[in-house]
């Protein structure tokens, strides 16, 4: 489970970092779903490390807000993986 859990929060991390790239490059982006979507798979760690490097996605409410949801269904579900 941790092989996997650090995989996916650097490939989080680095997809975070790409689509801020692609903000700034005003190219093509990974759409929100698509980020919300990696970050529920295991990914919040590196979610959030990426929001904060990259200063990416923060001044948005609507996604902060997506974001803390996806956060708290993370967190029931690794609390029931851990007690079974």
């Amino acid at each position: 489970m941790i092989p996997f859990l650090l995989i996916i929060n650097v490939l989080t991390l680095g997809i975070f970092g790409f689509d801020k790239w692609q903000a700034k490059k005003h190219q093509w982006r990974i759409s929100e779903n698509t980020l919300l979507g990696i970050s529920l798979l295991g990914g919040i760690i590196g979610a959030a490390m990426g929001m904060i490097l990259f200063n990416h996605k923060v001044s948005k409410k609507s996604f902060l807000m997506k974001f803390i949801l996806v956060v708290l269904i993370d967190l029931v579900l690794f609390y029931r993986l851990l007690r079974h």
